[in-house]
């Protein structure tokens, strides 16, 4: 698989535009409703964003070996922060980094393989890198596809989440 780092660095604005728009749309939104359980996966809709940040600083920490890894195991992903400003404040933060990490990917760093322990498997696993990277941004598009369900069901705002449609500013 090829992937080139203007890609990485495209995928890096569309997380941080999507997750911006989901900051907007949980804002106000009493902690009741972000904690209820909507049956999807993580259950709620704060959950579901708590394992998303966390998952994102478990591989953003295998892909830069500057960034520590969360100080949380898997299944306390859903309980990351207590609060939907909580996880905002947490998010652009991480976003940030995100976008920084992407910055000085270069394509060749996307090459070869990549080493890591998964917990999933509870083992050294060994993949290509341009597939732990590809994984890293659907995974986190895949999740927020839920939050995105959530918050019809709960009758609250969700964004766009088309690609084509981000904003030249975001891109």
């Amino acid at each position: 698989m090829l992937l080139a780092a203007d890609h990485v660095r495209l995928m890096a604005r569309y997380n941080a535009w999507q997750n911006a728009q989901v900051m907007r749309a949980i804002d106000g939104v009493s902690r009741k409703v972000l904690t209820e359980d909507h049956g999807a996966f993580f259950g709620s809709i704060l959950g579901t964003l708590n394992h998303i940040l966390w998952a994102d600083r478990m591989w953003l920490s295998r892909f830069d070996a500057s960034t520590a890894p969360p100080e949380t195991r898997f299944e306390q992903s859903t309980t990351l922060t207590p609060t939907g400003a909580a996880w905002s404040a947490e998010r652009f933060t991480t976003d940030g980094r995100i976008k920084a990490w992407a910055g000085r990917v270069h394509s060749i760093d996307l090459t070869g393989n990549l080493t890591f322990y998964s917990g999933s498997v509870g083992g050294e696993i060994t993949r290509p890198v341009a597939t732990c990277v590809t994984h890293f941004f659907n995974h986190q598009t895949h999740h927020r596809g839920q939050v995105h369900a959530m918050l019809t069901r709960a009758g609250l705002s969700a964004p766009i989440t088309d690609l084509v449609f981000m904003p030249e500013e975001a891109q």
